[in-house]
């Protein structure tokens, strides 16, 4: 229960003030509005600290006998503050006329005049003053309306712990006073009293009520003075405080049943009390509409399946009816919820459940349905490669659908599968031939490419290699591609459009355009070939479509099939016919792309990557043993390389957790039974699971952010600590009066530039010779940008209508602060990479003594971390590429492609690429890799 209310006014026109003699005169006159203005007037200035006692006189003759009900509240507001003793410290006599004015008004025939009296005394703390109006009080208890009742209650227990013995009988009064009332509100605020008076009549009270149809009002009421009380209670009577929540949790009202579970958690650790809250969190999570309460009630679950382990495994198919919710984050957290609870016991049903979910919602068109269908994707591939005996099940359900998705989560699907067959061997054969049997319906080049990487190095035997050849020629289609198009063209033009002579045989010759040249091929026909490819031909549709970083790709996998044909003993000749046949493949592919019958030239990348291809097939010098290691071990072993690593950081992020969970083998026993103040940091450590708490800093740091705002030699010092928070900034200002006169009507005055507001502005004050005051800003900021804080301090001179100002120094808001390193996978890191708008390219020329040397330090200055395996711990070479990842408090993400290399003299160079999608943050980030450069500049050798 709140002991005092509190009233927050708020003076626009501070520096407006009248004196004592302008104040009584308001005060006299016959309008109500004048009195309520002066009224207001004086009670900022007693807030302010000056108290004007001379004029509560004046108040009790002119403002107390108005029936204005705004004039009586300020009336109330007035008697809360002004100076109710004399400097003797004895009551003042003016005040027996205010409180038989409060009797009045304690027995006015309108209850809400009798209310808002009764809530007045609640804020009274004179016992002079109360024993009066204790009467009035007792009477108010039995009054016909709930509204005075629910006060009179909160006014009767005030009184009692301001002074007990002007009440000595208050517990019994509202004990019986519960058991008479009928109105919920009122109910709930007497037992509320009663809690903080008598815990064993508050006992007695729940378990004679606990069991009926309770208001939920008052269920909650129960809830919250068993939460505060059990955590300090003794092992027996925890017990029955669980045995009380147990029957509050089946109450239909879903506040009561969350905070009912929450407390149980607080309360016990037995499993069937977990299971139990457990299960109300899931039913609530399925029963509640609101998105918000879903997610914050599957967190609840999280966090307590972390606390306690292998409990809650029972729930986990319950928990995935979650997603019939249409909103994707939800969805996202009973995925994120449910991988949590999956062991090896239940991953099959939910993995059928999965599959289900797929299939339903590859038939259904929705919002998000493709990015839901990816995100039912990504965690069924989880759990494959978790437990891998699930893994030829799911394989099965996604090379079938591969052809139904979107091009994402086809491509999820193929770094699945590539991550399936390198993790489990004895699959790989059975899924390479399921591959090919998937692939004609694949249309992407991206798709294509990891497939066929899968393909050149996973078909380890005779059969696979010859059925991924088999698919790789049917899906080229005639070679070589310039002949056969032209052939297919001609065949066109003769039948769509053929050019007879009058005599009625053929036309022969070129055709001659108006600017004299020769016409072999038109834009027309070019299209047309492309368009009226065969659809089983997807590959070669695609290379005609432009898409040489396939043909490349298709290029290094023929060469893997023939090496790895080679190495397996099969016939030379049949090898030579293969190679052949691949190099005609790869010929053909460079001649079609420098024509116009594809879409897009084909690139010099391609180009030369093709041609080493042709060159590594047909060279037979000393270093083609090096050429066999490269395309047939050292690729695997790149992969293998990134999978350890993923690997080991999801080990590094289990053992971590398992580490805040497990008890040291060293550490004392605890007997519950035994234990006095069992639970008794119960609820403390529940607030410490679900509350951030914030990080002590050293005294050292907090003075290395204290910015000047003044300087020395101004009238007026001042100088801020900058406090950074989640989501605001906090502004403690410490002002110095160096003056030997007084600064009155002082006023800090703030304002920002940048995405962050104000929240609230400090009050006037004023501040005596040499006098210190410390005042406090809040400003709200709602994302990673960089802002700035500037203002002035006004305060009044020696006459009424001059003012002095004192202008502060900027305050620049550091964006680091609200940015942290993070990591995402590489599909996530690539797709963000595509949908992003806002790039900044930095130029990088710095002197360092290593590469890795300068990566560390842009890590460092930009708070990203590096999610290329190897790029830190690696070999030192000339060169080094690597991205990096962030992301804001705000769920903003901020991605980094770092190219850099090491010249002969030392100097590296190269540049970072900045994306994000926000322009704010991408500058932001920009400029401290500039920072980097312009540090080591000097240190960078000049060359004569």
């Amino acid at each position: 229960m709140s002991d005092a209310g509190y009233t927050l006014i708020y003076e626009p026109n501070a520096a407006a003030k009248a004196s004592v003699s302008d104040l009584k005169a308001l005060l006299e006159k016959s309008k109500d509005d004048v009195k309520i203005d002066a009224m207001k007037q004086i009670i900022i200035a007693v807030l302010g600290g000056n108290t004007m006692p001379e004029l509560l006189m004046h108040v009790i003759r002119f403002v107390m006998p108005s029936k204005n009900k705004e004039l009586k509240k300020l009336l109330y507001f007035y008697w809360e503050v002004c100076p109710k003793m004399d400097t003797n410290g004895k009551m003042r006599h003016e005040m027996i006329l205010v409180c038989n004015a409060i009797q009045h008004d304690l027995q006015h025939p309108n209850e809400y005049v009798r209310g808002n009296t009764l809530r007045f005394l609640c804020k009274l703390k004179e016992p002079e003053l109360l024993e009066t109006l204790v009467p009035n009080v007792r009477q108010c208890l039995a009054h016909r309306h709930a509204y005075v009742r629910k006060n009179a209650v909160f006014a009767l227990y005030s009184i009692y712990k301001t002074s007990e013995h002007l009440i000595p009988d208050a517990p019994e009064l509202i004990r019986a006073f519960l058991d008479d009332e009928f109105d919920s509100v009122c109910k709930r605020n007497a037992f509320v009293c009663l809690a903080g008076l008598d815990r064993e009549a508050t006992l007695q009270y729940i378990q004679q009520t606990v069991s009926d149809d309770t208001d939920p009002i008052l269920q909650l009421a129960f809830v919250e003075f068993i939460r505060r009380d059990g955590a300090s209670a003794a092992p027996g009577l925890r017990a029955r405080y669980a045995a009380f929540i147990t029957e509050i949790i089946e109450s239909p009202s879903s506040s009561v049943v969350y905070e009912a579970a929450i407390t149980l958690i607080s309360l016990t650790s037995a499993s069937k009390s977990i299971i139990l809250a457990g299960t109300k969190l899931v039913e609530l999570a399925n029963k509640e509409a609101d998105n918000n309460v879903k997610i914050i009630t599957l967190q609840r679950i999280s966090e307590l399946n972390k606390k306690h382990p292998g409990l809650l495994l029972g729930l986990s198919l319950d928990l995935l009816a979650v997603l019939s919710t249409q909103d994707l984050d939800v969805r996202r957290k009973a995925l994120d919820v449910t991988l949590t609870l999956i062991t090896s016991r239940n991953v099959e049903d939910v993995v059928k459940l999965l599959k289900k979910e797929v299939q339903r919602s590859a038939g259904v068109a929705e919002e998000n349905g493709s990015e839901y269908r990816q995100l039912l994707i990504n965690t069924i591939h989880l759990l494959a490669i978790e437990y891998g005996e699930v893994a030829t099940n799911v394989i099965d359900l996604l090379l079938e659908s591969i052809g139904d998705l979107s091009t994402t989560a086809a491509r999820d699907v193929i770094s699945f599968v590539k991550e399936v067959v390198e993790k489990y061997p004895a699959l790989r054969s059975d899924v390479v031939h399921k591959l090919i049997n998937s692939l004609p319906n694949v249309k992407s080049g991206t798709v294509f490419r990891g497939a066929l990487w899968i393909l050149g190095e996973y078909s380890d035997n005779e059969g696979s290699i010859k059925d991924s050849w088999k698919f790789l020629r049917s899906s080229i289609g005639e070679v070589p591609i310039l002949a056969s198009e032209r052939k297919h063209l001609e065949g066109t033009e003769e039948a769509e459009d053929p050019k007879e002579s009058k005599d009625g045989s053929k036309k022969a010759g070129p055709v001659v355009l108006p600017d004299g040249t020769y016409a072999t091929e038109t834009a027309f026909s070019a299209k047309l070939v492309v368009s009226e490819s065969d659809d089983s031909n997807q590959i070669r549709k695609l290379i005609l479509g432009g898409d040489f970083f396939l043909a490349a790709v298709l290029s290094s996998t023929l060469v893997k099939l023939v090496l790895r044909l080679e190495t397996l003993g099969i016939a030379e000749q049949k090898v030579n016919v293969l190679r052949a046949e691949a190099l005609l493949i790869m010929v053909s592919i460079l001649r079609v792309g420098e024509t116009s019958f594809v879409k897009e030239r084909i690139d010099e990348d391609s180009a030369d990557r093709i041609l080493a291809c042709i060159k590594f097939l047909t060279g037979e010098d000393a270093s083609a043993l090096l050429v066999r290691q490269g395309f047939l071990e050292d690729t695997r072993t790149a992969f293998q390389t990134q999978i350890e690593a993923e690997q080991e950081k999801k080990n590094e992020s289990k053992a971590k957790e398992f580490q805040e969970n497990v008890e040291q083998v060293d550490d004392c026993i605890a007997f519950r039974q035994f234990d006095k103040n069992d639970g008794a940091e119960a609820l403390e450590e529940e607030d410490a699971i679900f509350k951030t708490s914030a990080e002590d800093k050293d005294l050292s740091s907090r003075l290395n952010k204290i910015l000047q705002l003044t300087g020395f030699s101004d009238p007026l010092y001042a100088e801020a600590f900058v406090k950074v928070h989640h989501h605001d900034i906090t502004l403690e200002v410490m002002l110095v009066n160096q003056t030997t006169t007084t600064m009155r009507n002082l006023t800090a005055e703030f304002a920002t530039l940048g995405d962050i507001k104000i929240v609230d502005r400090p009050a006037s004050t004023n501040l005596g010779p040499h006098g210190f005051h410390r005042l406090s800003v809040t400003f709200k900021v709602s994302a990673a940008d960089t802002a700035i804080i500037f203002g002035n301090i006004v305060y009044d001179g020696q006459h009424s209508d001059e003012s002095n100002i004192v202008i502060l120094n900027e305050i620049r808001v550091d964006i680091m602060d609200y940015i942290k390193p993070a990591t995402c996978s590489e599909n996530t890191f690539r797709k963000m990479w595509a949908e992003f708008e806002w790039e900044n390219k930095i130029s990088i020329k710095v002197s360092m003594s290593s590469l890795k040397e300068y990566l560390k330090v842009l890590m460092e200055k930009t708070n990203t971390t590096c999610l290329t395996p190897g790029a830190i711990t690696g070999e030192e070479c000339n060169f080094l590429a690597a991205n990096l990842y962030s992301r804001s408090t705000f769920g903003e993400d901020a991605l980094a492609n770092l190219s850099i290399e090491r010249l002969a003299d030392g100097v590296i160079t190269g540049h970072v690429r900045i994306r994000s999608e926000s322009q704010g943050l991408a500058i932001a980030l920009g400029d401290r890799v500039g920072e980097i450069s312009r540090s080591s500049k000097t240190n960078i050798p000049v060359k004569v």
